[in-house]
């Protein structure tokens, strides 16, 4: 078993900080003993520090620094659940669920601990107080409030019953997730109802002995097919496919979690899973969530019934008698009307997209941006955990700051969407942040919007590695209010729609630079689908409010009912779309934060000059006053430091309207 490099002291004192090396990773060495290793010496070194700070330290600032070494083992050993999404070995992944449950149940033991709670309350009464910095006393404020939203103040019964609650959601968010994972589902079709669909791409899918070419619901099959396919019905046969992963399986899971997460709501005295929910985010109450989707869905509506009536009468040209247009119509018709009506063609576009030079244009745009140096790692000193993984050390002003690693093709039993996973979290002195980025690209060519995605998501990676630069754990990476944190990789996303930008790395196959004038007509056709996308945002989001802040029997049915209330598009017939929308695991009732994220991203750009996206100054206020500070401060005043004044939703209204 390989040993990592940042096992913390066992003494109250802090002692002399190890050397910041990234974690020795076992390679093609026994990762089933090296992943089990890690995590249960985590979890004992946790124990141990827990123990250091009951034993109760001279003073506050002891306490609180032995309270910081035991939350990084337990952030350490938490880090087990990437390998149940990533690890190419099925017993890896499963050896990895079970670790993780056993963590969880470590971190709902800890989080009614009365003793250790006595002992922190405490803190706050102490005659040193005074000399904690403000770091040292928001990290006290936070671990008090979190204690009592796990119930430590509660009765016995209570407590017990909020433990069985917290180790059954853990057990069925697992299922839920292993069942979208696990699930991929398929169409068989004759190869000339490939029409339309790029010439690499049916290159890339040849009939079988059967003379039918199968399709997956994996997103490089999908999304070009429902973005070029001319066969409607074979489109809706795919959207079918892929709207029904999961289901009936998960259609339970889903009903249990939503059980266990209002159950546990009523016993810590909140009127819902949505207000408990919401305590600790920016938008501060379930109420407000609902009046936000109502607001955005109100504002986007007349724009969205626009919208849908360009689609439809697009697709009249094909079908005369069309009277709707479905959500599988939704991607195919808009490329039409942005190639017809706006001169972009996608296939044309995706040609100055190859994936390996897109990838690097991200490291060069994001290097430049922030100031970062990526240099790359090969595989035999980076040990990671298969040959798909691309390595970089995270360098600024010369010296190494972290470790990043690229997992970005799909494979069976990986991961099906995209994402940042934490492998470490950053402590200044202690442990480099090392962060791994998990997608599902084609290696080929890349649709734009692709590229969108993965400057989006590689937004997320450069918060965690900036933002784990402090002495806190607690503060470490992308550890702000969970509304917040998609805002700067939205942000992101602008400068993968810059003509200068783009400029620099894509490029077609005869090495020609993707012209200015496409890409502003590109950036016209952008424009349109704004409506669309914000009414079926709030569709998704209300289904994600609404399943936690009421019971209801029939999922399918209600949320095909909050389909029709918000978005242009009616529901699919005979999906149930639900089962594989992740996101009502980890974001449970808080979907909305992808739109919430969104005004104050627009907020944010507002302060970069359109014309000069690199201009050092604005990029580098913005990299120290936000990505930098982690979770140092409320995400309102992390807005306020950089902009000079607090959020808005006057960018985000202009957007909406341009």
């Amino acid at each position: 078993m390989a040993h990592d490099t940042d096992t913390q002291p066992t003494s109250a004192s802090p002692g002399p900080a190890p050397a910041t090396e990234p974690i020795a990773l076992p390679g093609t060495g026994d990762w089933l003993g090296w992943v089990a290793g890690r995590c249960e010496e985590q979890l004992a070194e946790a124990r141990r520090q827990v123990d250091l700070v009951k034993t109760g330290p001279a003073r506050a600032a002891e306490a609180l620094a032995a309270w910081n070494r035991a939350e990084t083992a337990l952030a350490n050993a938490e880090a087990v659940s990437l390998w149940s999404e990533v690890h190419p070995d099925a017993a890896v992944r499963d050896r990895a669920d079970e670790l993780s449950q056993d963590v969880q149940k470590y971190v709902t033991e800890l989080g009614q601990d009365r003793d250790l709670f006595a002992v922190l309350d405490g803190l706050s009464a102490s005659t040193d107080l005074a000399e904690l910095d403000a770091d040292a006393r928001r990290v006290l404020e936070q671990t008090l409030r979190d204690f009592r939203r796990t119930g430590v103040d509660r009765d016995e019964a209570t407590r017990e019953r909020l433990r069985e609650l917290s180790e059954q959601g853990v057990r069925l968010s697992q299922d839920f997730g292993r069942h979208i994972r696990d699930d991929v589902r398929s169409v068989r079709v004759a190869p000339e109802r490939l029409v339309g669909l790029p010439d690499d791409y049916r290159a890339a899918h040849p009939a079988d002995e059967d003379g039918l070419v199968t399709i997956t619901t994996d997103y490089p099959d999908l999304v070009p097919f429902m973005t070029f396919g001319a066969d409607g019905e074979a489109r809706r046969e795919l959207a079918l496919a892929q709207n029904n992963v999961a289901w009936p399986a998960n259609d339970q899971v889903l009903q249990d979690i939503f059980a266990v997460r209002r159950e546990t709501a009523a016993l810590l005295g909140y009127d819902s899973w949505p207000d408990y929910d919401t305590e600790v985010k920016m938008i501060g109450s379930g109420r407000a969530v609902a009046d936000f989707i109502d607001r955005i869905g109100d504002a986007a509506a007349e724009r969205a019934g626009q919208e849908v009536a360009v689609l439809l009468e697009r697709k009249r040209l094909d079908v005369p008698t069309a009277d709707t247009v479905t959500t599988y119509d939704s991607r195919y018709y808009s490329e039409l009307v942005r190639r017809e009506q706006y001169d972009v063609d996608g296939q044309v576009v995706r040609t100055y997209f190859p994936f390996e030079q897109v990838r690097q244009g991200l490291l060069d745009v994001t290097g430049r941006l922030f100031g970062l140096e990526w240099t790359p790692v090969d595989r035999a000193e980076a040990g990671t955990w298969h040959d798909d993984v691309a390595t970089y050390d995270v360098g600024l002003d010369g010296r190494r700051i972290g470790r990043i690693h690229l997992d970005l093709h799909p494979r069976e039993g990986k991961f099906k969407h995209a994402a940042q996973f934490d492998l470490v979290r950053g402590v200044a002195g202690r442990q480099l942040p090392e962060g791994v980025l998990v997608c599902n690209f084609a290696r080929g060519l890349m649709e734009h919007d692709e590229v969108v995605t993965l400057f989006h998501e590689f937004g997320h990676l450069v918060h965690h590695v900036l933002g784990g630069q402090g002495e806190w754990i607690r503060f470490s990476g992308v550890a702000t209010e969970w509304d917040f944190v998609e805002a700067p990789s939205q942000m992101l996303e602008e400068w993968a729609w810059d003509t200068d930008v783009l400029a620099t790395f894509a490029r077609n196959a005869d090495g020609e630079t993707i012209p200015a004038d496409l890409v502003a007509a590109m950036r016209r056709a952008d424009h349109f689908g704004k409506g669309l996308y914000a009414a079926q945002q709030m569709a998704y989001a209300a289904r994600s409010y609404w399943f936690h802040a009421r019971q209801h029997d029939d999922l399918t049915a209600y949320g095909d009912e909050l389909q029709r209330r918000y978005s242009a598009f009616p529901p699919l017939e005979g999906a149930h779309m639900h089962c594989a929308f992740g996101h009502l695991d980890g974001y449970s009732s808080g979907y909305y934060t992808y739109m919430w994220s969104l005004v104050i991203a627009k907020d944010l750009f507002s302060a970069f000059d359109a014309d000069d996206l690199f201009a050092a100054d604005v990029a580098t206020t913005y990299r120290d006053r936000v990505l930098a500070m982690g979770g140092r401060k409320d995400a309102a005043d992390l807005v306020a430091d950089f902009l000079g004044r607090p959020y808005s939703f006057d960018s985000w209204a202009a957007w909406l309207a341009e």
